[in-house]
């Protein structure tokens, strides 16, 4: 696998942040500076201030919930300790050298404004409003940034799915289910209370009986369903789209079972009352025909020594090399790239499928005909040209579904481990907590390993 492999992790960060940006600009322009520090995370602090606004960000978002608080000692010691590993993390972020791209920073913040529903401009003056400057926000998501990253590059090489995984899940009865045909649905509910008298729930019963009866003997079910129908597409014919079975509602699947396209349930009953669903189509899994990429590839990384500008005029140089004659790409590759896991290769990356890189990457390859070099461009691993070697149509239904179930398990096991890790990070840091309240020795009086608490 090459650093360009891109696995689908579940991305919080961001999404949280655009969905609390209120929340926090609000919280921000409320909290006074404090000066006094609450915690020393090895060579950084984390100040008083900072707790202070992200209590009252986290407890805003509460409130917006309509979730019960946990008591304000217990709130304080969970958002310190959320500070405590932020710090860890940009501090090995700035270690490994993590930075963000204006460019993809621009981006971030666009999505940002685009989930709160803000144009630019009334973003600015939210901002504006609230008393923070464009270079503190900027900054605050270009650090989500990098905690993100670096947890997705710590984190995936923690996690391992097998050729036998996949197989084991495959052959369970979950991953049947996952496999199953769709189903083009169409529902129809009649309503009555799961506590409403006996009377109306036999007349709703009753209903229900004639509507299938009229169902089985023909009649349109989507015209049924907009006469009858309580739910919430009625209007649409009952109209549920394209469904798998796991997709379901337990009740719904059982109800489905053994059911023949054009065949309509008989009505079964939930809290909400009396439902019947008819299959209009069925399709299994889909044949996966792509279009697959041989491509080879040059990386140039930025550093102390060598910025942008270098890295373009080196990859331009080299590209205007090869393209007249005077040296191989391959042989440019194994002299000058900095991808470990294809250098020796002369830069192969074989045949990709769609998907498999990031952005910037799939886009110059593209881009890019067969037989020829892309122009330098940037991702987030540094600099690259690409040079594409040909096109082909593959049928990859098997393996389509095999690495689908292993995105699937490598997600389920993502938290687990996103939290392993983060306890590690934290039990081997200096951590001393400068708040009395916050003190957290054990009962033998000891000092917790990878944490120093004083009064």
């Amino acid at each position: 696998m090459t650093i360009m492999q891109m696995f689908n992790f579940p991305r919080r960060g961001l999404l949280a942040l655009a969905a609390l940006c209120a929340f926090t600009l609000q919280a921000h322009a409320q909290v006074q500076k404090l000066d006094r520090v609450v915690a020393v995370v090895d060579d950084d602090v984390v100040m008083a201030s900072e707790l202070q606004q992200r209590m009252q960000t986290i407890t805003q978002q509460i409130a917006a919930q309509n979730v019960q608080a946990p008591p304000i000692d217990i709130l304080r010691r969970q958002v310190l300790e959320q500070l405590v590993i932020e710090r860890l993390q940009l501090q090995m972020g700035a270690r490994a050298g993590v930075t963000i791209p204006e460019d993809e920073l621009d981006q971030a913040i666009a999505r940002v404004q685009q989930n709160m529903g803000m144009s630019p401009a009334e973003f600015q003056q939210k901002l504006e409003a609230d008393g923070i400057s464009n270079n503190a926000f900027r900054q605050q998501i270009r650090q989500e940034l990098i905690i993100r990253r670096v947890e997705q590059g710590s984190v995936a090489r923690r996690i391992q799915i097998t050729d036998q995984d996949i197989n084991n899940f495959l052959r369970s009865k979950e991953g049947e289910f996952w496999k199953s045909p769709q189903y083009q649905l169409g529902h129809i509910l009649i309503p009555v209370g799961s506590s409403a008298p006996a009377e109306e729930v036999a007349a709703a019963r009753a209903k229900a009986d004639a509507v299938y009866e009229k169902a089985s003997k023909g009649d349109d079910f989507r015209a049924l369903a907009i006469s009858n129908s309580a739910g919430q597409n009625a209007l649409q014919g009952g109209d549920l789209g394209w469904r798998k079975t796991v997709e379901l509602p337990t009740l719904f699947a059982d109800a489905l079972d053994g059911l023949k396209v054009g065949e309509t349930t008989k009505p079964f009953r939930s809290d909400a009352g009396f439902h019947l669903l008819k299959i209009h189509e069925q399709r299994g899994a889909q044949e996966q025909v792509v279009e697959q990429t041989k491509v080879r590839h040059i990386l140039v990384k930025t550093s102390a020594i060598r910025d942008d500008d270098a890295a373009y005029n080196l990859l331009t140089e080299l590209r205007s090399k090869i393209e007249a004659g005077e040296l191989k790409f391959e042989d440019a590759a194994k002299d000058n790239s900095e991808d470990i896991g294809t250098m020796l290769q002369g830069g192969d990356l074989g045949w990709s499928n769609p998907g498999q890189f990031v952005p910037e990457f799939t886009q110059a390859m593209n881009n890019t005909p067969v037989g020829e070099i892309s122009m330098p461009f940037r991702s987030q691993f540094g600099w690259h040209i690409l040079q594409v070697e040909g096109r082909r149509q593959q049928d990859m239904t098997d393996q389509y579904i095999r690495n689908q179930a292993a995105n699937l398990l490598r997600n389920r096991r993502y938290e687990e481990e996103l939290q392993n890790w983060r306890q590690e990070i934290r039990d081997q840091a200096y951590v001393e907590i400068k708040l009395p309240e916050l003190n957290n020795q054990s009962e033998s009086g000891e000092t917790q390993p990878g944490n120093t608490e004083n009064q």
